[in-house]
């Protein structure tokens, strides 16, 4: 009797597969709208489902991750990384902030053509990741309300993505599923021309309508720059450091976008006024406000003593680092922060403190404690271990930020473009160059093993070989071939110019309420027969999935990049659906025509 029922099972899913596999795919869609699970998970389910059901066997579902395109997605999140952590982003973005209050219109165009270039040859969320807090220090020194800067932010990132192969995880996937559809592989600048129209399409749109579309004030919140984010500390000149004699102008640390020096405490006595011109002297102390990760990158300086530096205290700094919080109960609360008991009963040093929005603006030897006061500390690891025992301090713990390795920054560079000519010219494979690259970062200790396993982004990754799986279930379920079937008669008298347009539409109105790299692999295989069935050039068809998969403008879900300025900014559903509708309307019809032309 079982044996019967599953027969029966057998043949009704045999019978039906293309039509089971269309109903499997609509209820994968409705779980990305309803967002009940992450989109990583939906897609696992979908293809668990495909597995379960027979419609693909278990080689054909381990098939997928021999699949290039999410190895070389791995591998560009790994390099973008590597951009980070040798501090080249924060460098750029610094020097154009510095500029910001004699040219504040210029810097903001400045700011916006960095994360362009940027964005076309490293993944956009981490650049926009990086450039959240930095736009909002650019907002405060050119005085431009952050909202204004935010959305363009993700919409300059979003388009400079397209420009080039590499830019977006979901031009790889497209041309992973084009190529296993028969498709010649893209050249990594082949898609460029279509990208800078769209960009510049863009680009005129929120010139013209950002101002009044989009709505002004301040924002708050876990990203917003404040004095939070910034250290005090001070440093004393070493003996033998090469900065002595010389003016505090011409030292490089001080000229750093971020780096403030507040006053040079010499003997008793402060100088507050005309610092530039100040000539150091050996232990002068320099007061200086800065960042956590240019605080820590000091660490490795020669030139300086960090943080408050007791009598005799000329050892090497402790091999821990750890932050911790001032609590309430703190006895010394009110005290200077010289005098705090640990510091005298262990052989640590405070390299610097910060306070939420009001700094001390003292040095840091007398600056009064505070309650919540967070310090950064270093000394031995027994020391270390003895101050998480102390009951007036909380939180103690590592700082999760790391320094900078701004030397090694040539060589992140050099990988990276290394890729990108080596792909261009077909002497390698984009896999092949990145994973070269990867190893020779990873050699040169550009980022670390851990940090740069820590950039992957696994949810994307699990995301696109779920999909890739799902793809391939509807491939050997018919149901590609039965959609194309179906929408052949409706789009049979279209132009060839219609139908582009037709599945740019259909791309990226599923772009905005599913998630992309989902909406690219179901398309493009769709795409493809389309075009084969119709007489139209199916890679036409295919660039207009790439480029729609990816421009999503009207709601803050469709794209990671919307999601954390959507968070950073405060922003209502609705500013992005009045700001994004018109860029999506004249990207679209700019790409189209474009595409069209080309045919």
């Amino acid at each position: 009797m079982i044996d019967l029922i599953l027969h029966i099972i057998d043949e009704f899913i045999g019978e039906h597969k293309a039509i089971i596999g269309l109903a499997i795919l609509g209820v994968m869609f409705t779980g990305f709208i309803m967002e009940r699970f992450p989109a990583a998970v939906v897609a696992v389910i979908g293809a668990c489902a495909f597995l379960f059901l027979g419609i693909i066997d278990s080689d054909g579902l381990f098939s997928v991750f021999s699949n290039t395109a999410p190895i070389t997605i791995a591998a560009m999140f790994i390099l973008s990384g590597a951009l980070l952590r040798t501090g080249t982003i924060d460098a750029i973005a610094g020097f154009i902030i510095a500029r910001a209050k004699k040219h504040p219109k210029l810097a903001v165009a400045e700011m916006f053509l960095g994360a362009f270039v940027a964005s076309a040859f490293m993944n956009n969320t981490p650049v926009v990741l990086v450039l959240i807090p930095i736009i909002l220090r650019l907002s405060r020194a050119t005085g431009y309300s952050p909202k204004k800067l935010l959305i363009p932010l993700s919409f300059i990132c979003i388009l400079g993505g397209t420009t080039t192969l590499i830019g977006t995880s979901t031009n790889l996937i497209v041309d992973a599923v084009a190529r296993d559809n028969g498709l010649p592989g893209f050249g990594i600048f082949e898609i460029t021309p279509f990208g800078l129209i769209a960009a510049a399409a863009g680009t005129t749109m929120m010139v013209l309508f950002s101002s009044w579309l989009l709505p002004a004030g301040q924002v708050s919140g876990a990203f917003e720059s404040s004095d939070e984010s910034d250290f005090l500390t001070e440093l004393t000149v070493c003996r033998k450091g090469e900065f002595v004699r010389k003016q505090i102008k011409d030292v490089p640390l001080f000229r750093r976008p971020g780096v403030t020096v507040t006053a040079v405490k010499r003997l008793a006595s402060y100088i507050r006024h005309d610092l530039e011109d100040h000539v150091l002297r050996v232990d002068d102390r320099v007061v200086v406000k800065l960042d956590l990760a240019e605080l820590i990158s000091l660490r490795e300086s020669d030139d300086f003593k960090i943080g408050i530096v007791r009598s005799g205290d000329t050892g090497p700094l402790g091999e821990e680092l750890v932050e911790a919080t001032v609590a309430p109960s703190h006895p010394s609360i009110g005290n200077r922060l010289y005098d705090i008991p640990f510091l005298a009963q262990l052989n640590v040093r405070v390299l610097g403190m910060t306070r939420y929005r009001n700094l001390p603006r003292s040095d840091l030897t007398n600056a009064r404690i505070h309650a919540a006061d967070r310090l950064l500390v270093t000394g031995s690891s027994e020391d270390i271990q003895r101050m998480y025992q102390n009951p007036n301090l909380f939180g103690v713990g590592q700082t999760k930020i790391r320094a900078f390795r701004r030397d090694r920054a040539p060589i992140a560079i050099g990988a990276l473009v290394a890729v990108v000519v080596l792909a261009a010219f077909n002497v390698l494979s984009i896999a092949v160059a990145a994973i070269l690259a990867v190893g020779a970062i990873l050699f040169a200790r550009c980022i670390d093993a851990e940090e740069a396993w820590g950039s992957l982004d696994g949810n994307v990754l699990v995301l696109i070989f779920g999909m890739l799986a799902v793809g391939l279930g509807l491939e050997q379920a018919g149901s590609v071939d039965f959609l194309v079937e179906n929408l052949t008669p409706f789009l049979r008298d279209i132009p060839p110019w219609g139908v582009v347009f037709a599945v740019y539409a259909l791309s990226v109105l599923l772009t905005e309420i599913v998630t992309n790299n989902a909406v690219a692999i179901i398309i493009t295989p769709i795409a493809i027969a389309l075009g084969n069935q119709l007489g139209v050039d199916p890679r036409a068809l295919v660039i207009a999935v790439m480029f729609a998969a990816s421009a999503s403008f009207a709601t803050p879900i469709g794209y990671q990049t919307n999601t954390l300025v959507y968070a950073a900014g405060n922003y209502k559903f609705t500013d992005f659906f009045k700001a994004g509708i018109p860029l999506t309307l004249g990207v679209g019809s700019a790409t189209c025509l474009a595409i069209s032309y080309s045919m």
